[in-house]
């Protein structure tokens, strides 16, 4: 073999190993898609929800989205994260131009649409957001719908208050995650309905007459679930409070124990009456959270050894918090021997063994006491930099045996704006439109001088 025989076939060698090397890596980017996200807010990926719903899906989903053929690229960015996290995922990206038909026969009626298939069942996402593309999904692989009942008649919040006291945007999130809310009279008519999955009593200002309080009690100790949220005992101008001291008593059997008085933080950044939580104890409801939780106006609630029920905390506050025990207080400030300092448990979780002649479903009725009803209210559940939304919700799953659905929500965009004063502004302009290019052209004339 002559050396120009020899050279040839070391150049088709190699060239067939890079084309080789090129095809393997090119392939295995078109089969695993991977990125990087580098944000400060990882802003380019997705939640801890949306993976853990996404990996563990056990039938197949289709995303399709509807839009004109030069608008399409703006969804593949979001919706091919999707795809990416698991084999049952695909993606159909519907030019409405060329495919009226199809664009018809789903039902779209505006350009822009994200639409959820699984199996038979579609389900519409509201927007071109995770959160909304995350709920449809929640929405078209649960069968079923379940019913979170709000207890009124003692001025609780109610679901359909969209003020700020009320609870329309906790009613929101529960609708993303395939729940159905009403609300019934506990007052006039002391029965939980039937088709409640989980029972909300959001905070009463008043006393619960003693049939309203033998309904809670005999529909959790016969199976069901209630999530029951009690605010400090307030005697100020504007907040009258009652104690309901029968139910802190029927509590009392499951093992709760109420406290009467007032938690107390001086360093809270939104005010001494806003206790935050910061340490979480080991449950499926708060394993995942990462952020804080702030409750307004809370009480303390802690477990007891005594009761027929099995409850256990959930979270706590900081070190510098304190619970007062006068409730009309005029200057809040820790009195040694008086007032109990923290850290302090705010919120329990517990099981209730019905005897099997009066069970419902399985028989464990699940209950969570929560010290405070306003941390879910419109005012408070969506603050940035708190996960009260996604503390509430997961309450929400757990009550109702959805503990595959626990997690943290898709999370808003970090606000990164730069803020700074005039005077700031002043120099910024300073420096970058008179300083700057004047050192710049000065450094260009002495490099002229000296290189003539």
């Amino acid at each position: 073999m002559n050396r120009q025989t020899k050279y040839t076939a070391y150049a088709s060698v190699y060239v067939l190993i890079i084309v080789g090397v090129l095809g393997t890596v090119n392939f295995l980017a078109n089969r695993y898609n991977k990125s990087f996200d580098s944000t400060a807010n990882k802003n380019f990926s997705l939640s801890e929800q949306t993976e853990k719903i996404v990996k563990n899906l056990t039938q197949d989903v289709k995303i399709s989205y509807f839009d004109e053929a030069q608008s399409l690229e703006r969804s593949r960015d979001l919706l091919d994260r999707y795809k990416n996290l698991s084999p049952k995922v695909t993606v159909d990206f519907v030019d409405v131009k060329k495919k009226p038909i199809e664009t018809r026969a789903a039902g779209i009626k505006n350009w822009g649409a994200v639409q959820i298939q699984s199996g038979l069942k579609k389900e519409d996402a509201r927007s071109l957001s995770e959160e909304a593309v995350t709920g449809a999904i929640i929405r078209a692989i649960k069968t079923g719908q379940k019913t979170v009942c709000s207890a009124t008649g003692a001025g609780e919040k109610t679901f359909e208050e969209s003020k700020g006291e009320g609870l329309s945007t906790a009613k929101t999130e529960l609708t993303n995650s395939n729940y159905v809310t009403k609300s019934f009279n506990l007052a006039s008519d002391p029965k939980v309905p039937a088709d409640c999955a989980v029972l909300l009593l959001a905070g009463p200002q008043v006393d619960y007459f003693a049939p309203s309080i033998q309904a809670v009690k005999e529909y959790v100790e016969a199976g069901g679930d209630a999530l029951i949220l009690l605010d400090a005992p307030l005697k100020m101008a504007k907040m009258q409070i009652a104690e309901n001291a029968d139910l802190a008593k029927m509590l009392e059997g499951w093992g709760v124990s109420l406290g009467k008085n007032l938690a107390i933080d001086p360093r809270s950044p939104l005010g001494a009456a806003v206790s935050f939580a910061v340490a979480y104890d080991q449950h499926p409801i708060v394993n995942d959270m990462r952020a804080p939780t702030g409750f307004p106006y809370a009480r303390t609630v802690d477990p007891k050894a005594e009761g027929a029920g099995k409850a256990t905390k959930l979270f706590s506050t900081s070190d510098s918090s304190f619970a007062v025990t006068d409730m009309s207080p005029k200057e809040v400030a820790f009195k040694e021997g008086r007032d109990k300092k923290g850290p302090l448990n705010l919120a329990v979780a517990g099981e209730h063994k019905a005897p099997d002649d009066k069970k419902i479903g399985d028989g464990k009725g699940r209950y969570i006491v929560v010290g405070s009803s306003a941390w879910v209210s419109n005012d408070f559940i969506s603050i940035r930099g708190l996960q009260n939304k996604d503390l509430f919700v997961n309450m929400v799953n757990w009550l109702s045996a959805d503990e595959d659905l626990i997690s943290i929500r898709p999370k808003d965009p970090e606000d990164r704006r730069l803020t700074i004063s005039q005077s700031q502004m002043n120099m910024l302009f300073f420096f970058s439109v008179l300083v700057l290019p004047i050192v710049v052209i000065a450094s260009g004339v002495m490099m002229w001088l000296r290189r003539r």
